[in-house]
């Protein structure tokens, strides 16, 4: 069998061109676009599938240097860490912070159900989490982020079984969304409504909250290009010493001491700069870093894709569809007997508002935003539009649940 070896700038130019062809696959398949499957996870489920039938006919082994792809797995979570807005999070109200609290106790219970299940069949409780809230709630960047710790601890396969989950829970997501919200309706008799003009408002004083003081300014400026290069490189070079530091003097009270992921550091001191920079009213070009952080993702999880070694799945293809059939139950019910109560007692609004909320946190819960966002669309273009849930499924599911997400899978892997 014929070897082929790929180093660094190598394998950066493979991941772009995976990145590329995943692109252009999806702009002429409308199933794709309808469930929402991003450009690399198509490139490079492709390339990964070709790969293994040449490896498998032994014709040609591919290997690759992935050095490149930690670091941009650190850059698109630093990102996420300057996303983390305090002000913005009192901003939002009662609503948010209730949401939030309630997507935290999701998170839990998908890992609770995932490592049981895992142990039932035999399997290394952590790779419960790949199949939890990892794959789910996190989606395909939290997969590859959190897949080599989980691997370099023992757990075979748990890096190909957390793309394929995640990948599932795309489509689950839009599937039960407006099942969920429909029943939700009948259930208690909900009566719809049409405030769509409130929202208008609504929308353009997040906008401004999230982007900062300088949203008529040109986004894609060199200025702010180069501002927001210098903060997350700052951000990746002051939160790189926080793992070891965390486990250094942490080992006095646990055995081996409390195991970080390597961006968890960086991710915390973002969040730290942009809430200092909120207080001092200092502008922070929030779409430039968006946008670096969107680059650094599909490059990272095409490389992570295409590198996947899905002849692993095969003796794990049983327990994953067990685990994910229950993980999406789990949803179901969560979503309706806990979700529903707690927005329809905490948030100022109407049940249907919480109703909306619900056929969101269906999507984001088991997929992703643009899936939470998809199901509410579809869900208010016949019942009419919810102000509340177009304010408070965003705010949650684009800018604050990767990071709590992050913080309870550490938890996790130090316990288990």
């Amino acid at each position: 069998m014929t070897n082929i070896n790929f180093d660094m700038v190598q394998t950066l130019a493979v991941a772009a061109f995976v990145l590329y062809a995943g692109g252009k696959i999806k702009s002429h398949v409308k199933v794709l676009q309808k469930y929402f499957i991003p450009a690399p996870v198509i490139g490079g489920i492709l390339a990964s599938v070709i790969i293994m039938c040449l490896r498998h006919a032994e014709v040609l082994r591919f290997s690759f240097d992935t050095t490149l792809q930690s670091l941009f797995m650190t850059a698109f979570f630093t990102t996420v860490g300057f996303m983390a807005s305090f002000k913005l999070l009192l901003q939002g109200g009662i609503g948010v912070v209730v949401m939030l609290f309630v997507s935290a106790i999701l998170l839990v219970s998908q890992n609770a159900l995932g490592c049981s299940l895992a142990s039932l069949f035999g399997l290394d409780p952590k790779f419960g989490l790949m199949v939890g809230s990892v794959s789910l709630t996190g989606g395909h960047g939290t997969v590859g982020a959190f897949g080599a710790t989980i691997e370099s601890s023992g757990v075979k396969g748990a890096l190909t079984a957390g793309f394929a989950a995640a990948t599932f829970g795309l489509v689950a997501g839009c599937i039960i969304g407006g099942p969920v919200g429909r029943y939700l309706l009948l259930r208690h008799k909900i009566q719809t409504h049409d405030d769509k003009s409130e929202n208008e408002i609504m929308e353009e004083e997040v906008v401004k909250e999230v982007v900062g003081p300088d949203i008529h300014e040109d986004p894609f400026s060199g200025h702010n290009f180069m501002k927001s290069a210098v903060c997350i490189a700052v951000a990746m070079g002051a939160g790189s010493v926080v793992a070891p530091v965390v486990k250094q003097y942490t080992s006095f009270f646990m055995d081996g001491g409390l195991i970080l992921p390597g961006y968890i550091g960086p991710m915390l001191i973002a969040a730290l700069m942009r809430n200092i920079l909120d207080y001092l009213k200092k502008g922070i070009p929030m779409i430039a870093i968006d946008a670096i952080g969107s680059v650094s993702l599909s490059i990272f999880l095409s490389m992570a894709m295409m590198t996947m070694k899905l002849w692993e799945l095969a003796e794990l293809a049983l327990p994953i569809i067990t685990i994910l059939f229950a993980q999406t139950l789990l949803v179901i019910l969560f979503v309706v007997f806990v979700t529903y109560n707690f927005m329809r007692r905490k948030v100022i609004g109407t049940d249907y508002d919480s109703a909306v909320i619900c056929t969101g946190h269906c999507g984001f819960g088991m997929g992703s935003t643009p899936t939470a966002m998809a199901n509410m669309t579809s869900f208010c273009e016949v019942n009419g539009f919810s102000t509340r849930a177009f304010f408070i499924i965003p705010l949650i599911g684009s800018l604050f649940i990767d990071f709590i997400n992050a913080m309870v899978i550490s938890i996790y892997i130090n316990i288990l």
